[in-house]
């Protein structure tokens, strides 16, 4: 079982731990992580952007998307986009990707202050914490 840290905009967090959220996606052009180096069982911390981490929630199952295309994003929209949870103009962002991750969410538990201290600094939205 592997850790790791999530970067997530606006209320995204929030929507988690409600169980309003409960898949996870993310899309780039490039394989970064969590490409390649989730898997089901690992833990997830959930860190709103610029504040502490939050809770945490387990994986339940990931699916890998290599090659992909506009088509192939118009598909996953139609399929998954209740389950995700984004904003309006998520799918304008992701329609460029090549590289896609679905991240099922397991369980999930809110943390009343935050366990673990990790400083990050950079851009980065995910980091693989091993």
């Amino acid at each position: 079982m592997k850790k790791h840290l999530a970067i997530f905009k606006g209320e995204a967090g929030e929507l988690i731990l409600s169980g309003k959220k409960t898949i996870e996606s993310r899309f780039s052009q490039m394989k970064n992580p969590p490409f390649g180096v989730i898997s089901s069982g690992d833990l997830v911390y959930i860190k709103p952007s610029g504040k502490d981490i939050i809770g945490e929630f387990r994986v339940k199952k990931v699916i890998f998307f290599d090659g992909l295309n506009a088509d192939d994003i118009n598909d996953l929209k139609s399929r998954y986009e209740s389950d995700l949870a984004v904003e309006k103009d998520y799918w304008n962002m992701a329609a460029r990707a090549r590289f896609g991750t679905l991240i099922f969410i397991g369980d999930s538990s809110r943390f009343i202050t935050s366990p673990v201290k990790i400083k990050k600094s950079d851009l980065r939205g995910w980091v693989a914490l091993g």
